[in-house]
């Protein structure tokens, strides 16, 4: 073991990270208004939490195909460019770093997102999920699966969302490819069944992020790319562990080697999976052996767990979620070991300032 404390700087690829203290993305459906655009209460909100040593933002859609929930930001018009401008200069001016992670729901939305639209997916499987709709939430139904032109199309909304996001100054972006949204559900045999050249071998599941990769790495600079993974999601967003996911997530990870991304931004398990032979128990201990850039971990740490793994090596960076929306100077809390607020859930995804840019800070 070495003795990496949490405030330590990292040198990510060139960015220099103040501490370790990742902000990870949160959807907070503060973005009420009809261009679902970044407002200058996203600015405030996100500047609040400048200490960290990079913030990742909420996923933003990368394109109207993409919506699978309301009032949340998208990332594909030339006013959401704007939006977010106000965004990146504010946590600019506090000295922070700011990716945004970019975002396609696939199979998890409603027609009613969609003028009355099947929302495009792999396949055409319903993840029984409630989504969050204009009237309240509604259960999913069954996605229209996408054709090859579909998919073309969609690879190239994410290389114009990051062309995009850099467009707005962010400092990099991150591909959502977690918790049972368009990416994942393309990589996991329950909602993958095609027969075509993105279904059934473990190299067609992923072959769509390649695609984007290889479409990204034409038009920015992939060392300010990174993409976020769940490799042990099970039971839960319509996605199961089954007996290719190791396989599968191994070559993924092997795979990105050759592609000298920021980070790989991973998850441990979400739900008890301890007696589950065909789930990765260890998620970022399993991956340290395979992937040879910086490894983000999350999933409930605290300031004592998010030490002790980066001193044993499994990670480089822990990235906090809800400690944050309670605690805009999370970093002032640990370094001086100062009990958290605790949040308001009743307010996580309620438009306004009430939850969202009122805790108060240290100060």
């Amino acid at each position: 073991m070495t003795n990496t404390t949490l405030f330590e700087p990292y040198n990510l690829k060139g960015l220099e990270l103040k501490n370790r203290i990742i902000m990870a993305p949160m959807t907070r459906s503060r973005s009420d208004n009809s261009a679902h655009t970044a407002t200058a209460l996203h600015a405030k909100y996100y500047e609040q939490r400048a200490t960290a040593g990079l913030i990742i933002t909420e996923g933003t859609f990368v394109s109207e195909e993409a919506i699978g929930v309301v009032n949340v930001p998208g990332i594909y018009t030339s006013a959401q460019i704007e939006g977010w401008k106000i965004t990146t200069e504010a946590v600019h001016q506090k000295g922070g770093l700011v990716f945004a992670q970019l975002w396609h729901t696939g199979a998890y939305s409603h027609p009613d997102l969609h003028n009355g639209k099947k929302p495009l997916a792999p396949s055409s499987i319903n993840p029984n999920q409630q989504v969050f709709t204009a009237e309240g939430f509604k259960p999913s139904e069954e996605p229209q699966p996408m054709t090859i032109d579909d998919i073309r199309r969609t690879v190239n909304d994410f290389k114009q969302a990051a062309i995009n996001a850099f467009e707005a100054d962010f400092d990099g972006i991150e591909l959502h490819g977690a918790n049972g949204y368009l990416l994942q559900q393309f990589f996991s045999k329950n909602t993958n069944k095609r027969e075509d050249e993105y279904g059934g071998s473990v190299e067609n599941r992923s072959r769509i992020l390649f695609e984007i990769l290889d479409e990204l790495k034409k038009v920015v600079n992939l060392t300010k790319v990174g993409i976020r993974l769940n490799p042990s999601l099970h039971g839960i967003m319509g996605i199961v562990v089954d007996d290719e996911t190791i396989k599968l997530y191994n070559h993924i990870v092997t795979r990105l080697n050759d592609y000298d991304l920021a980070y790989i931004h991973l998850i441990e398990p979400f739900t008890d999976v301890s007696q589950n032979l065909q789930a990765v128990q260890e998620v970022a201990k399993h991956f340290r052996k395979i992937y040879n850039g910086t490894i983000i971990i999350n999933r409930a740490f605290n300031k004592e767990t998010a030490t002790k793994i980066i001193n044993d090596g499994d990670a480089d960076l822990v990235s906090f979620g809800v400690p944050f929306i309670a605690n805009p100077d999370l970093v002032e809390h640990f370094r001086k070991d100062i009990p958290l607020n605790t949040p308001d859930q009743t307010t996580f995804y309620t438009p306004g300032e009430k939850g969202y840019t009122d805790y108060p800070t240290l100060n």
